[in-house]
């Protein structure tokens, strides 16, 4: 019973914060952001390589959220609102660099399985393998497998067609395994 109340305490905390932050009051607005900037770091880095990059998209999108605090409708979580504006934040940086290229060939979609393959590599070699996918395959993916959006969700956002985002995600996926199957013949000599 106890912890039920300390989760019911951090939220009246944060709403309370939120409410502070909406009429400008900088130390609300401080500790909002401390609250919730290393998550949102993490965010920008899935699709940002470049750490610096990330840390401002990050800024730039909490920028976005004080400005727009006050359309914020308390209907979900506070955390997904602002995820929500890094993802897209992350999305417009990139688009500005015109690093983002998308295949419409949807052949090859749902027609060879995406097989599992199990591994010890860690989480930071993992990265690597995302950050190296092509900008299209490497944001489908992180937006439908890490942050959960529906393909007609990514078509949204990004502008592409449904079989457009299906069809990244597929190459994407294909294309790590095939890249996790050589890491793991070069580290450990397994298949």
């Amino acid at each position: 019973m106890k912890s039920f109340l300390k989760v019911i305490q951090l939220h009246k905390d944060e709403s309370l914060l939120i409410n502070k932050a909406i009429k400008n009051n900088r130390e609300a607005q401080q500790a909002l952001y401390d609250l919730h900037a290393p998550k949102m770091l993490s965010v920008c880095r899935y699709y940002v390589k470049d750490l610096q990059y990330a840390e401002d998209v990050m800024l730039n999108g909490f920028f976005k959220v004080f400005t727009n605090l006050n359309t914020f409708k308390k209907e979900g979580s506070f955390e997904g609102w602002i995820r929500r504006i890094m993802v897209r934040e992350s999305i417009s940086f990139l688009r500005s660099k015109k690093s983002i290229e998308f295949t419409d060939d949807e052949v090859g979609v749902g027609t060879e399985e995406v097989n599992t393959i199990t591994t010890n590599i860690e989480v930071a070699e993992i990265q690597q393998l995302i950050d190296a996918l092509p900008e299209g395959y490497k944001m489908v993916f992180i937006m439908y497998a890490i942050e959960g959006y529906k393909h007609h969700e990514i078509s949204e956002i990004l502008k592409i067609s449904e079989g457009t985002s299906k069809s990244q995600l597929f190459k994407a996926r294909k294309m790590l395994q095939e890249n996790i199957k050589k890491l793991n013949n070069t580290n450990y000599g397994t298949n």
